[in-house]
């Protein structure tokens, strides 16, 4: 199944506090980076392609964050599509340093979070920032602190809206004490839903809810398994099964599946055309449990 220019238009949208409406399906742009999400991609124009190939498609909501690479990957979402598309929103993230390949340091001083979002607005050549999210909480660093700052550069019309990732229930009631929770990205996928109670409060309280890892499913995607029938029943990938199984389990959910080449980019978007009877949601809704 391969996606045509119309299928986003036709997906399910959601309307983000402070932020306004977007496709639920987006783009995450972690992976146009090198190896170990550090350095340089090994071919800088095919990363451009990618992410000039996702908006054609109708993509209108990409996260970024200015850890990867460090900073590659928003340059490259500047290099690729400034000036922006009206509608197009870009979601980044600050609070993790990167000290080498697969290496995450959370950092969350207020002065360095406020470094960080100012170097963001330069190298996405804005003066606002669509969605700045909390990459993690610094335990290191008193929450409240961290929440204020956040709140101070939206305030300042530095930030329009703002959301954390990989967070409790008790700390995103903890940030809302702060400034309205737009989005919360958590780990979740048809073998993780360790977060489950996180994506039930979003749902409540109209918080958008992005799932990384989206398509990680192990086992069940292994030859004979759930998933993989599923995905020869719907003549689909299994990758796309995944993520329609995302797109149906909660009308607040927005996976940002992220990929260096076009050809698994357009694999991905076509997900949206992508139906689960009902039988088929229930099987792989117990599967993965």
């Amino acid at each position: 199944m391969t996606p045509d220019t119309n299928q986003l238009e036709l997906s399910a949208t959601i309307s983000l506090k402070d932020l306004g409406t977007v496709h639920r399906l987006g783009f995450g742009a972690m992976r146009i980076v090198g190896d170990g999400v550090w350095g340089e991609p090994t071919d800088r124009a095919a990363a451009v392609a990618v992410v000039r190939r996702a908006v054609e498609l109708g993509v209108d909501f990409i996260d970024t964050a200015d850890s990867y690479g460090p900073n590659i990957s928003e340059e490259i979402l500047t290099e690729a599509l400034h000036p922006y598309r009206e509608g197009l929103k870009i979601a980044t993230k600050v609070g993790f340093t990167r000290t080498g390949p697969n290496r995450w340091v959370p950092v969350g001083r207020p002065e360095y979070l406020r470094q960080q979002t100012e170097l963001s607005l330069r190298k996405l050549k804005v003066d606002t920032l669509d969605l700045l999210q909390l990459h993690r909480i610094d335990p290191k660093v008193d929450a409240e602190e961290q929440f204020g700052v956040l709140r101070e550069l939206q305030d300042e019309g530095k930030v329009r809206a703002l959301g954390l990732s990989q967070v409790s229930v008790a700390e995103l009631e903890a940030a809302g004490r702060h400034f309205t929770v737009s989005t919360v990205q958590n780990r979740y996928n048809l073998t993780d839903r360790s977060s489950a109670d996180v994506l039930e409060y979003a749902e409540k309280n109209g918080i958008g809810f992005i799932p990384w890892a989206p398509i990680s499913a192990g086992e069940l995607a292994q030859p004979g398994g759930p998933l993989d029938a599923a995905a020869k029943r719907l003549g689909a990938t299994t990758s796309q099964v995944a993520l329609a199984w995302l797109l149906r389990r909660s009308p607040v959910m927005m996976p940002i599946p992220g990929t260096g080449s076009v050809a698994h980019l357009e694999e991905n978007l076509a997900s949206a055309g992508v139906g689960l009877d009902d039988a088929t949601y229930a099987e792989l809704e117990a599967a993965g449990k």
